[in-house]
């Protein structure tokens, strides 16, 4: 377990344990200490766990989690990718609206909303940014 960056675990209650099966799933597909959010969705999907759990499990391992589908983080050295989009169809914009909590879209809203529209889930976040919409939780908690 590296213990040198991120201190990831520091997140979560000092109580909660990590399933080992887990655990040894996920390193045996982590890169240079470091797991895409892809991969980590294809995780939870084959070992039939929640996205939180993966998450969960990656920190607790201080394994960095990287290049956010939604463009939002681990994307080298300026770290998101996403910019605003040009225009936000009104339509989208309405969905948007409609699935904010707190004033913030969860990342699980935006994959459902750019399923819906049938676009790519960064055309959704960068609607958001055009919005000036903040996108959180993440799925897989790293935000």
């Amino acid at each position: 377990m590296k213990t040198d960056k991120g201190h990831y675990a520091k997140k979560h209650p000092p109580g909660r344990t990590v399933n080992r099966s887990v655990a040894d799933a996920l390193e045996k597909r982590v890169k240079d200490g470091q797991l895409s959010c892809a991969a980590a969705f294809s995780a939870a999907s084959e070992l039939k766990i929640s996205p939180e759990e993966v998450g969960f499990t990656l920190d607790a391992l201080e394994i960095r989690l990287t290049k956010c589908q939604l463009g939002l983080f681990g994307y080298g050295p300026e770290k998101k990718i996403i910019k605003a989009a040009k225009i936000v169809p009104e339509e989208m914009e309405e969905s948007i609206r409609k699935g904010l909590k707190n004033n913030r879209l969860s990342c699980e809203t935006t994959w459902d909303i750019a399923t819906t529209f049938g676009v790519k889930k960064m055309t959704v976040s960068s609607a958001c940014e055009k919005l000036e919409i903040k996108i959180s939780p993440c799925q897989l908690g790293a935000f």
